[in-house]
């Protein structure tokens, strides 16, 4: 229907035709004496062509009698009458009759295509927008409810209700949001059909089900589109839940196969030492029994690291590593962290360069403490024996930085950045005692202090660097004996 006329009557219509043509006729009889006959019959076709371009076929054809008409009685002799004195202007009265009524047809058939050709655009519009939308889109509710919106946008006066079944978890989207339809309203259901059947189905609330061809068209294309968006949001998250599942059981197996090689040989030395130690028949020497006694210490504290990573990183797989947050003094800290070291360096030289004057750091004392353990460990366990470890900090900017550094072999550079992940291992150094767990908690709680953690090679070495944010700059002998916690 063109838009011009939308809501016109054909009383309306008829009515409009009907007053142009006698306005115009006015004008023609006022300039009569300017145009001969056959040219003002030329002319009743302007009004014809208007009316039908504006109003329809209906309005042409009115005006093509009213201009006939007219035509008879005031500018066809004998004038003011319907009577015809020669056979010529019967023929061009006849004429323009039918010129005109086939003009009429004519711009009514235009139109018509023209609107169709508009509403097509406009179908094709809407569809377009409908798949830009959901494109990329994965979050099934997300889909369901830019689905809603557009045909809302169709069926303004509707209330839009989308809901989809499925193995999953259902989804549902309405729109207006909020909208509560009551049961005695009518309700027209579109399905949603999925290639392995029905999803869910489209409900247009306060809607009397009655469509358009145009409008049923769109609908089903639109349930067609939704539903298979919606199967690719469930295949999305199938192939999701089916990796984590895979990802999850990869990490049990390593953890496993990791921590029954690492618990088989101290759990091996703690038996055979403390059998050796407390048997009455074994006769040791004491020296031969310090090292016994040292050795069950050195294996003990070495479960009790193995342990403590993995708690560490179930805790932080978990999300449920919570921050004891203090002021701290970083040279404390490193301090605690090596006084546990003393076993483990035995002979070996660390450097510390870490001043009590630089400013506090907002951390958890006891996890920095684990980051600071874990690097030397690593350092202890890949640098050459008899080679200093140096632990310093400075600051830069608005950050503290730790570095410890070894003179261990370099880390081939397509290695570096992987060092941090879980169970990595170098290629070559798979024999190093280890579970791959220390260096990728020392990532987990840096970035969970809001840090950043990197290694690097030296000319001489390998250092391991990490920053803390959140300083404060007073002295440690004016820390409030209230310190703030988080």
């Amino acid at each position: 229907m063109n838009r011009s006329w939308i809501g016109l009557s054909v009383l309306g219509r008829v009515l409009s035709a009907m007053i142009a043509v006698v306005l115009y006729s006015l004008l023609l009889y006022l300039l009569r004496g300017f145009f001969n006959t056959a040219i003002i019959a030329i002319l009743y076709l302007v009004p014809v062509v208007v009316m039908a371009s504006l109003f329809g076929g209906l309005a042409g054809i009115s005006a093509s009698i009213f201009s006939f008409l007219i035509f008879n009685f005031f500018f066809l002799q004998p004038i003011y009458t319907f009577q015809v004195a020669h056979p010529q202007d019967f023929l061009a009265m006849f004429v323009l009759l039918g010129v005109a009524i086939l003009v009429s047809n004519l711009m009514a058939r235009s139109q018509q295509r023209l609107q169709q050709v508009q509403a097509r655009e406009q179908e094709l519009r809407r569809l377009y927008e409908l798949s830009a939308a959901l494109t990329g889109q994965i979050d099934g509710d997300r889909i369901a409810e830019i689905l809603a919106q557009k045909i809302h946008e169709v069926f303004p006066g509707a209330t839009i209700e989308i809901t989809a079944d499925t193995p999953l978890r259902r989804f549902h989207a309405m729109v207006p949001p909020g909208a509560t339809p009551g049961h005695e309203a009518p309700c027209t259901r579109i399905p949603l059909y999925a290639s392995k059947g029905p999803l869910g189905e489209i409900c247009l609330h306060g809607h009397s089900g009655v469509f358009t061809l145009e409008e049923d068209r769109l609908l089903q294309t639109y349930a067609s589109q939704g539903a298979l968006a919606l199967e690719r949001a469930i295949l999305a998250e199938i192939e999701t839940r089916s990796r984590v599942l895979e990802e999850s059981d990869r990490l049990k197996t390593a953890i496993l196969s990791s921590v029954s090689h690492e618990l088989r040989t101290p759990l091996a030395s703690i038996q055979a030492a403390a059998t050796s130690l407390f048997d009455p028949s074994v006769a040791l020497e004491p020296a031969a029994r310090q090292e016994l006694q040292e050795i069950l210490l050195e294996e003990i504290e070495h479960l009790t690291q193995l342990v403590g990573n993995l708690l560490n990183m179930s805790r932080l797989e978990a999300g449920a590593l919570k921050l004891q947050r203090q002021w701290n003094s970083m040279a404390e800290i490193v301090d605690t962290a090596l006084r546990r070291l003393r076993r483990s360096v035995g002979e070996r030289v660390l450097e510390v360069n870490v001043s009590e004057d630089l400013p506090l750091v907002s951390v958890d004392s006891v996890l920095m403490e684990q980051v600071v353990l874990n690097l030397v460990r690593n350092s202890l366990k890949f640098a050459p024996p008899y080679t200093p470890i140096t632990i310093s900090a400075v600051v830069e900017g608005e950050s503290l930085k730790v570095q410890v550094k070894n003179r261990g072999p370099h880390i081939p550079e397509e290695h570096l950045e992987h060092i941090f992940d879980k169970f990595y291992t170098i290629p070559g150094m798979e024999n190093q005692r280890g579970t791959g767990l220390g260096l990728s908690i020392c990532k987990g709680i840096v970035e969970a202090h809001g840090g950043t953690i990197h290694a690097e090679n030296l000319a001489d070495g390998v250092a391991f660097s990490f920053t803390i944010p959140s300083l404060q700059r007073i002295p440690l002998a004016n820390l409030p004996d209230d310190e703030e916690s988080e």
